[in-house]
């Protein structure tokens, strides 16, 4: 029979009942990937650039800028817009122009489209990894398409700069997008778990289903991600999801929901699996105690958090809460500063230093922290603070280095623990206020600001600033930076620098925080197989990797037969009800507890002879 697994006919020439075969099943094969790859290819959709988002767009140009502006000024509602209802005044904080004035949600509104999330998930639960992976590759290819775009949205509703967008918004989008299409769907396949000897003729499962409706409150830092991360994590794991955004970026994250929304119809699905509720702090409870939120995904400040968390309570909802940091970077011994100090320029002022894991002290040598102060004076003096949509007449672009903060709001507050920290004996070297930019001069802009001889027990070191703000700290002894690190009631990321990394690595594991980068800043997030998270008051839960995928749905145990037609679980005659024997059924269990667990042989042979005689 050999003969028809071989290409050549044993009487000579082309054996055809091979070729035939071969050629059947590798048409089988190419057939059913085709297949495959129909089922998860990108499907296109459009999703109109919104006008504010274009160069030099201009509009009216609001006066000490706020959320509540349209209250002073009733012609920044909209033209039909309802008597007693709350709005929200969307601003570009660069400049004050007026984006768009947007309805707030109010507790009905939530409740509705918690309802329309609820009814979407009974079809969306039962959907396979090809379609879920379906609607991520589209929204991926749309990223990538419309890049420059969705940059300039981030631009205008946060002030940042394209570099900042580019780097915080689309590439770590993509890296998320990537890793779930790439690692998802093996995280939440079934996974297979041992048994031990007394159940070795069964099998064991972990099956990881889907939660419902989950719900993500997001800060306002990062508009883009901050929305797409945890729709996209809920949409892979099975869920609907309820977000949401900040007030303070409702127009853009209208955008890039709406957006979501387009996709998920493009690609056939129901477009109410994923809502977004855009209101202020006090209606956010109908989220956080709705009975049917299965899960909360929170970012943001530590004293929201703490409300979300108690509010979670109302119906035992499992959390995951990213609050704030007061990430350190430990510059060790003999290391050298020019080789890393635009990557320290970059942790302390991207995004204007609103980044949650943003590199808020610096632990430094003693020796080495004048020379340290010198060479970071000579940068921050150069930074460049403006708005990058906006040009000259002549179409001129100039460059800015820092975009503006997301509003004033915090300004006093900033420079009430500069000036206090200066008090207490810490040196501004440069910056230290607020700064009146010459053309935006409703636009809210901090000066970059370096401060040296910071004491570990000032108030500015205890404080996360969330701001443009490098704050230095001398020490004496690695010992005493590994002490001043983790002497902040915060714990979410940090980073160690140095000549020898294994060095590094060893202090890096002193450290009380949930993330460490060697060398280098925030690379851990970059890397979506790893979790995200913090210790102490930065929260607790993680979401990214395996473990917030998971972490996503009810994992599920199932334990079964392994040979159900030969073996299945019986009750002795021993045990059975009523029992028999209170000596024998005794003498039957100590003598498989000595079989199973005694740790010499000669007690389980004991334990064997005693476990036959008691049957």
């Amino acid at each position: 029979m050999w003969e028809y697994f071989s290409p050549v006919h044993p009487e000579g020439g082309i054996n055809l009942p091979f070729l035939f075969t071969t050629s059947f099943a590798i048409g089988i094969v190419v057939v059913w990937r085709r297949y495959v790859d129909m089922q998860s290819r990108a499907v296109p959709f459009t999703w109109a650039a919104p006008e504010p988002s274009f160069l030099n767009w201009t509009s009216v140009n609001i006066q000490s800028p706020a959320l509540t502006s349209h209250t002073v000024d009733p012609s920044l509602l909209p033209p039909n817009h309802i008597q007693g209802k709350k709005y929200i005044t969307c601003y570009d904080p660069s400049n004050g122009l007026h984006i768009a004035t947007i309805p707030a949600d109010a507790e009905i509104d939530i409740n509705i489209k918690i309802d329309a999330a609820k009814h979407a998930f009974e079809a969306w639960k039962t959907s396979s990894f090809q379609a879920r992976k379906r609607v991520i590759r589209s929204l991926l290819a749309w990223i990538v398409r419309e890049r420059e775009m969705l940059a300039r949205v981030c631009c205008r509703d946060t002030g940042k700069t394209m570099i900042d967008a580019a780097l915080g918004e689309i590439l770590t989008t993509c890296s998320k997008m990537e890793w779930l299409l790439q690692q998802g769907e093996a995280a939440l396949r079934p996974s297979k778990r041992s048994t031990p000897l007394l159940l070795i003729h069964k099998s064991a499962k972990v099956y990881y289903e889907p939660l419902g409706v989950v719900a993500a409150i997001v800060s306002w830092n990062y508009p883009l991600h901050n929305v797409l991360s945890p729709i996209i994590a809920a949409l892979m794991s099975g869920n609907t999801i309820v977000v949401k955004c900040s007030e303070y970026v409702a127009w853009s994250s209208t955008y890039f929901v709406g957006a979501v929304r387009e996709c998920l119809t493009a690609c056939g699905w129901d477009p109410d699996i994923v809502q977004l509720v855009v209101c202020y702090p006090e209606e956010a409870e109908a989220l956080t105690t709705s009975p049917d939120i299965k899960h909360i995904t929170f970012i943001g400040s530590e004293t929201v958090g703490k409300k979300v968390a108690q509010a979670a309570t109302v119906n035992l909802t499992p959390t995951v809460l990213e609050l704030g940091g007061k990430d350190p970077a430990i510059i060790l011994p003999n290391t050298d500063l020019e080789k890393y100090a635009s990557m320290w320029m970059r942790g302390v002022f991207q995004a204007n230093g609103q980044n949650c894991i943003g590199i808020e002290r610096f632990i430094v040598p003693v020796d080495l922290h004048d020379r340290f102060l010198d060479m970071m004076t000579a940068r921050i003096a150069k930074l460049r603070l403006g708005s990058v949509l906006s040009s000259s007449a002549d179409g001129f672009v100039s460059v800015v280095d820092n975009g503006s903060m997301i509003s004033d709001a915090r300004f006093e507050e900033l420079e009430r623990l500069i000036k206090a920290a200066e008090r207490d004996g810490a040196e501004i070297v440069t910056g230290g206020e607020r700064w009146q930019h010459a053309y935006h001069e409703n636009g809210a802009y901090f000066e970059p600001t370096l401060i040296g001889h910071v004491n570990e027990n000032m108030e500015i070191a205890q404080t996360e600033v969330f701001a443009p703000i490098m704050l230095v700290i001398p020490y004496d002894t690695v010992d005493e930076a590994v002490a001043i690190a983790n002497g902040s009631r915060y714990g979410l990321g940090a980073s160690v620098w140095g000549p020898d990394q294994r060095e590094c690595v060893a202090v890096g594991r002193l450290l009380e925080c949930g993330m460490v980068s060697v060398n280098d800043f925030g690379v851990f997030y970059l890397n979506q197989d790893l979790p995200f998270g913090g210790v102490k008051s930065s929260g607790y839960g993680r979401f990214g990797g395996p473990e917030g995928l998971r972490g996503l749905t009810n994992p599920k145990a199932m334990v079964e037969d392994r040979f159900p037609w030969l073996i299945q679980t019986s009750i002795p005659r021993t045990l059975d009800y009523p029992v028999r024997s209170l000596v024998q059924s005794w003498e039957f269990l100590s003598g498989m507890l000595d079989v199973l667990y005694a740790d010499s042989w000669k007690a389980k042979i004991l334990g064997l002879i005693r476990l036959i005689r008691s049957t």
